[in-house]
């Protein structure tokens, strides 16, 4: 069984979606789309830069989705023949879930592409009030971590649960450094990631609040591929319910470990990263360590080929 898995936020470099672009009219035809309906320059940021315009979260968040939907498009048109019945499951990190209900056509491109873009508009906004920020912490058990947040006053939550050996906290500034050196004091390793706030925790309220009436508003259909959420950890089918999902999902952690448990303990057992990089295959193997699965990142034509060649035989069997 196939899963479809889309990145968010962090795995951005300049020149992405590049030979996607040039080689397939449908991808290119995607970028115009998509330039036309947000009125952000999509083809010069990701394949010129430069990479501090590239980042501002506003451009990110459609940025990424464009490439994330690129990538889709040639893995169900090249990969599949257009047969999207073979995918079984669709999951995003954070931000990628929004590709993932495009994908699932829960909503629309243009949905989709308005809703990331104010998506970042509103967390750029939100992320000025108090200083906040956000650290991703390796080598510690996840109540190891909780405990070591339960010793230092000021707000701090774990925002990512993205494997059993990396979880993601988000809280004040002061208060997460804290956190920070405690978890180096006990041998793990403490990272600060480049992010203007602290996402997926209670200082994304006010940007939630500000998101919710546009997501009201969108025509959600029930997904025609099953939905597994960042929010529950588990496999969605009801439109309503993905709705209201998605209108917590700033404040929410993002289960991702549970994600990827519930695929596999559904029957998935091949994962198809679709965008940059393959930040998300990495967490997939941390989870599931030495139990039979196959994970593929397609970004560019090296990585189709490789995944023609693979799945084909798979798909054969």
């Amino acid at each position: 069984m196939i899963a479809c898995i889309f990145p968010g936020q962090g795995s951005q470099y300049i020149g992405m979606g590049k030979e996607f672009y040039d080689h397939f009219s449908y991808v290119t035809d995607l970028f115009i789309k998509s330039e036309k309906i947000t009125g952000i320059p999509v083809r010069k940021l990701c394949f010129e830069g430069p990479m501090e315009e590239l980042t501002q979260t506003e451009n990110l968040q459609v940025c990424l989705t464009v490439i994330n939907l690129g990538c889709f498009a040639v893995f169900v048109n090249e990969v599949l023949k257009g047969d999207k019945s073979k995918i079984s499951f669709v999951a995003g990190h954070s931000l990628g879930e929004y590709s993932a209900l495009f994908a699932a056509e829960v909503l629309s491109l243009e949905e989709v592409l308005l809703a990331v873009k104010l998506r970042g508009k509103v967390m750029q906004e939100a992320g000025g009030k108090t200083p906040s920020g956000m650290y991703a912490i390796i080598g510690l058990e996840k109540n190891e971590v909780e405990n070591l947040i339960n010793q230092v006053e000021g707000l701090v939550v774990v925002a990512n649960f993205n494997s059993p050996k990396q979880l993601v906290i988000s809280g004040e500034l002061k208060a997460i450094e804290e956190v920070a050196q405690k978890v180096k004091a006990l041998g793990g390793k403490a990272v600060k990631l480049k992010v203007s706030a602290g996402f997926h925790s209670p200082f994304m309220k006010e940007a939630e609040e500000k998101l919710a009436p546009f997501l009201e508003n969108l025509s959600w259909e029930d997904p025609k591929i099953p939905v597994v959420s960042n929010v529950s950890g588990k496999i969605e089918t009801e439109a309503e319910r993905l709705k209201t999902l998605m209108k917590s999902q700033m404040t929410s952690s993002v289960r991702w470990t549970d994600c990827v448990q519930c695929m596999y303990q559904n029957g998935g057992r091949t994962f198809v990263e679709l965008g940059p990089k393959k930040v998300l295959c990495n967490l997939i193997t941390q989870t599931l360590e030495n139990q039979p699965f196959h994970c593929f990142n397609l970004e560019n034509l090296e990585t189709l080929s490789n995944l023609e060649k693979t799945l084909q035989i798979n798909l054969v069997r």
